[in-house]
C-alpha cells in the first residue's frame, strides 16, 4: 500500500491547500485493504468548482454506501501544485486516503464541458498512466467517462477506455458489481473485459467501433468491428428520480455553489431547439414537494447549511413548486433562503421567487436569449416581449433592484434587427426599472456565442463566424453603453474551440493530444486559454477547424455521435431543424399533446396517454399497448 505521505511542505507552496486536503465533513473514509473495489471519482477542473456538482457527489454517495466497495475524489490540480508534482516526481494522489490514482479498480471522470478535455489527459499523465487508452494494460485501472459531456464521446476515444451514457445512478451499481466480480474470477484479459462491460446498457467502448470516411473528410458510418457491440448503444436513463443526498460533503473553502441542494426535476420539455440538457434528459421526471422538504430538514441537520437550492433545468415548470415553497415555509420560516436557480420568463415565475425571498430582493435573472420575438420563436422560445415586460415589471414593483439578462448571439437566421432587439428590450427594461426605483435600477445584459451542440436540433447548423460575431459585440457595446446598461460578452475564439472540440469526431483526438502536450491546459479559464497553441496543434494534425465549426451539416450527414441514442430520435430533431428553417414553434407536451420525439422509458404512462392523445387528435385509434411496458425491454414511441 503506497501511501503518498509528507505533503505538508507541498501544502505550504500551493494557493489553496483546502483543495487538495480532504477530510472535510461528511467525506467518506474506509479501510482500504477490507474493500476489495475501489474507485476514484475524478472532476477535471478545480475543486472549487467540482465540489458544486451534484452528480459527483451522488455516485460517490452510492458507491460507499455499498459494503466492501469505497469511492474517493480527486480533481484537477491547478497549476502551482502540478509544477511542484512534476518536478518532485509526486504522483496525483485521492483526497480520503491519499493514494495515487494509478492504484485504483476504477478511476471515473464526470463530464460536464469540452473545456475540460486536456485536463483528462494531464490528470492521467500526472498520475503515471498512460494518456493513450491503447498503451495501458491489465494491471492499469478502468477509465471511465461519464456526464453530459460524454455523448459526443469519439473526440476522446483515443483516451478513454468505456463511456457510461445517460443516467448513472443504476450504471455504476452495475460497473463496480462487475469490476468485483471480475477481480474475484482472476482476471482476464483487458479486452475481454472490456467486452464484458460494453454488455452493461449504457456503456460504451469506443475500441469496438471504427468511423468510415469519404473523400471529402465528411463521415459515412460509425461502424462496430466486434461482433457482438451494437449498431447504435442507447444511453441509460432512470424512471424515477433516486432519494435525495441528503449527506454531501461540506469544503473547508467557498465553492461556486455553496449550499445545500435537492435536484426536484430532472428534464424539461420545452424544447429550445438549441438546448442540450432539454433533448438529451427526457421523460421529465420530479421529485413531490413531501420529499423535498423531508430532504432538506435532513440536509440542514447534516451540513448547517442557512440557503437551498431547488435544481432543475427550469425550476417553475415543477407541477408543484408553490405547494413546495409553501411546505418548506411551513418548515423553516425565514430560517432558510431557498435560491431557483432557472426560471420561466413569466410572472408566475417571479410570484414564485417573492414567495422564496427572505433577505432581499437584489438580482433576478430572465433569459430571453434572443432579441425578437420572430427570432425566439425560430429557436421555439415561447417568449414575447409582453411576457418579459410583464415579468420585469412585477420583479421591479415587487422590490428587485437588479435585472440581468442573457441572450445568444449568432443563432440561426440571426440578422441585425435580431440584434437591435437586445438593445430595445434593455432599454424597456431599464425605462420599467427606473419608473419604480430611479437610479438604483440595475440592468445588465450578457451574451454568449451560439454553439452547435449534438443530440439537438441545431447539430446541422454553423456556427456564426468571428468577423459576424464581433461587429454584433461591438454594436451592443456602444448600443448599451448609451443606454446605461452593463454588458459582458464572449471571446468568438473561445466559442470557435468549444464548437470544434464539442462536433469533433475521432480524428481530433490527434489534435488534443498535441495541445495538451503544448501545454493546454484548463481551456475553460481565460488565464489559460490560447486559442494560438490549438491551431497549431490542429494544422500540426492535419485538421481544419472550420470543417467543424462553420459548416452547415447536409440532413443526413453521419455525425460522430450518430451511433449514440439519447432516446429522442433523429428524424424528430430533423424536423425541429426544418421548422426552425420556417420560423414554426413546437409546444411543450407537458402543456399538450404528446409531441412524438421518441424518446425512451421503461415505464412511461404520461408519456403513453399524451400520444394516445395526440392520435385522437388525427382520427386514429389508441396504439396496442400490450407487451409494451416491460421491466427490462425498452420501446419507442413512434
Amino acid at each position: 500500500m503506497a501511501v503518498v505521505r509528507n505533503l505538508d511542505g507541498v501544502f505550504a507552496r500551493v494557493q489553496k491547500p483546502a483543495r487538495y486536503t480532504g477530510g472535510e465533513w461528511n467525506s467518506v473514509v474506509k479501510d482500504w485493504d477490507a474493500c476489495d473495489v475501489r474507485v476514484a471519482f475524478a472532476y477535471p477542473d478545480l475543486y472549487d468548482i467540482g465540489m458544486s456538482n451534484l452528480g459527483l457527489g451522488i455516485l460517490y454517495d452510492i458507491v460507499n454506501r455499498r459494503e466492501g466497495m469505497l469511492a474517493e475524489r480527486v480533481f484537477a490540480p491547478w497549476s502551482d501544485l502540478e509544477a511542484i508534482l512534476r518536478a518532485e516526481g509526486i504522483p496525483l494522489w485521492s483526497l480520503e486516503t491519499r493514494h495515487p490514482l494509478a492504484e485504483f479498480d476504477v478511476l471515473g471522470f464526470s463530464l460536464s464541458y469540452e473545456g475540460t478535455y486536456t485536463n483528462i489527459l494531464n490528470m492521467l499523465d500526472l498520475a503515471g498512466l498512460p494518456v493513450l487508452a491503447e498503451e495501458r494494460t491489465d494491471a492499469h485501472p478502468l477509465v471511465i467517462c461519464g456526464g453530459s459531456g460524454a455523448l459526443n464521446p469519439d473526440a476522446l476515444a483515443d483516451f478513454i477506455d468505456a463511456f457510461a451514457l445517460g443516467d448513472g445512478e443504476e450504471t455504476i451499481v452495475e460497473i463496480v458489481d462487475f469490476v468485483r466480480e471480475w477481480k474475484r474470477q482472476g482476471r482476464g484479459t483487458r479486452e475481454e473485459m472490456l467486452y464484458r462491460l460494453s454488455r452493461i446498457w449504457g456503456v460504451y467502448v469506443p475500441r469496438f467501433y471504427a468511423p468510415r470516411c469519404g473523400d471529402d473528410g465528411t463521415l459515412r458510418a460509425i461502424e462496430p468491428v466486434h461482433e457482438a457491440a451494437p449498431a447504435r448503444v442507447v444511453k441509460r436513463f432512470v424512471q424515477e428520480l433516486p432519494p435525495a443526498l441528503t449527506k454531501p460533503i461540506v469544503p473547508y473553502l467557498q465553492t461556486v455553489h455553496d449550499r445545500m441542494a435537492i435536484e426536484i426535476q430532472r428534464g424539461c420539455t420545452q424544447g429550445c431547439r438549441f438546448c442540450q440538457a432539454g433533448m438529451i434528459y427526457r421523460p421529465r421526471l420530479e421529485r413531490s414537494p413531501e420529499e423535498v422538504v423531508a430532504a432538506a430538514k435532513e440536509l440542514q441537520a447534516q451540513t448547517g447549511y442557512d440557503e437551498l437550492s431547488l435544481v432543475s433545468l427550469s425550476t417553475t415548470d415543477h407541477s408543484r413548486i408553490v405547494p413546495m415553497v409553501d411546505g418548506l415555509r411551513r418548515e423553516f420560516g425565514d430560517g432558510l433562503t431557498i435560491s431557483l436557480p432557472s426560471m420561466r420568463v413569466d410572472s408566475f415565475s417571479v410570484r414564485v421567487s417573492e414567495a422564496v425571498a427572505t433577505r432581499g430582493k437584489h438580482s433576478i435573472t430572465f433569459a430571453p436569449e434572443a432579441g425578437t420575438e420572430r427570432l425566439r420563436m425560430t429557436i421555439n422560445k415561447v417568449v414575447t416581449d409582453d411576457d418579459l415586460y410583464t415579468a420585469v415589471d412585477n420583479a421591479f414593483r415587487n422590490g428587485w433592484t437588479n435585472v440581468k439578462m442573457y441572450f445568444m448571439v449568432g443563432q440561426p437566421t440571426e440578422t441585425h434587427e435580431d440584434i437591435e432587439g437586445i438593445v430595445t428590450l434593455a432599454k424597456r427594461v431599464r425605462e420599467i426599472g427606473r419608473s419604480y426605483h430611479g437610479g438604483r435600477a440595475r440592468v445588465r445584459v450578457s451574451t454568449s456565442n451560439f454553439i452547435p451542440k449534438a443530440h439537438t436540433p441545431f447539430q446541422w447548423a454553423s456556427q456564426a463566424r468571428a468577423e459576424v460575431l464581433r461587429p454584433r459585440h461591438a454594436y451592443l457595446r456602444e448600443a448599451l453603453k448609451k443606454a446605461g446598461v452593463a454588458f459582458t460578452w464572449e471571446d468568438p475564439e473561445h466559442s470557435l474551440l468549444e464548437a470544434v472540440l464539442s462536433r469533433g469526431d475521432r480524428r481530433l483526438g490527434k489534435a488534443i493530444h498535441r495541445a495538451w502536450q503544448a501545454g493546454a491546459r484548463f481551456d475553460a479559464w481565460h488565464e489559460h486559454y490560447n486559442w494560438p497553441r490549438w491551431e497549431r496543434a490542429m494544422q500540426e494534425s492535419g485538421l481544419d477547424p472550420e470543417f467543424y465549426a462553420y459548416r452547415e451539416r447536409g440532413l443526413r450527414e453521419v455525425f460522430p455521435w450518430s451511433h449514440i441514442s439519447v432516446g429522442v430520435s433523429e428524424s424528430y430533431l430533423r424536423g425541429e431543424w426544418m421548422k426552425t428553417l420556417r420560423g414554426e414553434t413546437t409546444p411543450d407536451c407537458h402543456k399538450q399533446p404528446c409531441n412524438v420525439c421518441g424518446v425512451q422509458n421503461q415505464n412511461a404512462e404520461d408519456c403513453l396517454n399524451r400520444f394516445d392523445l395526440r392520435l385522437a387528435q388525427q382520427g386514429r385509434p389508441p396504439k396496442d399497448r400490450t407487451g409494451l411496458i416491460q421491466p427490462i425491454e425498452m420501446f419507442t414511441l413512434s
